[in-house]
């Protein structure tokens, strides 16, 4: 299990992750990702009654796309909004690494309760939420974590 240790992350660190973030590519270089930064008691408070897994929080980001600045593909009408921030988060979260920290993207959360607590318009979709920290030296992988497939079991 991931465990952080009990200090803030550096200003500058956080924004050379949110960087990696607005320099992650988009479908047509759209650009729909929008990015709630969450590092105060208050932001924390928020994300322990919408978030049901308890993690103790040093910073964390909220990734979210704008619904309306989407590229859509014409033959199926299906939106780049969700590839689009992953492909962000993803960024965001080699970039911690590569500072020296640790992460961990949170899925299992209520996107209505999300929207509501954070107060988020209806053209903003909550889609990851990466909290990033100093890993305590009690971190540890959860079961199965480092398991991989075979290659022949994936490829088509």
């Amino acid at each position: 299990m991931l465990e952080y240790e009990h200090c803030p992350v550096e200003q500058d660190k956080i924004y050379r992750i949110l960087d990696a973030g607005m320099s992650a590519p988009t479908a047509c270089n759209n650009q729909p990702q929008r990015i709630l930064m969450i590092d105060d008691d208050a932001g924390r408070e928020k994300l322990n009654r919408v978030v049901p897994s308890k993690y103790f929080v040093p910073a964390a980001f909220l990734i979210c796309y704008n619904k309306q600045e989407c590229w859509v593909r014409p033959m199926d009408g299906k939106s780049s909004g969700e590839i689009d921030a992953s492909i962000v988060t993803t960024h965001m979260m080699l970039e911690a690494t590569a500072l020296g920290l640790g992460s961990i993207w949170v899925m299992y959360w209520d996107p209505e309760k999300m929207k509501t607590e954070f107060e988020l318009g209806d053209e903003i979709e909550p889609t990851a939420l990466l909290i990033v920290g100093y890993k305590s030296e009690k971190a540890t992988p959860r079961q199965g974590h480092l398991v991989r497939k075979r290659k022949e079991d994936i490829l088509l």
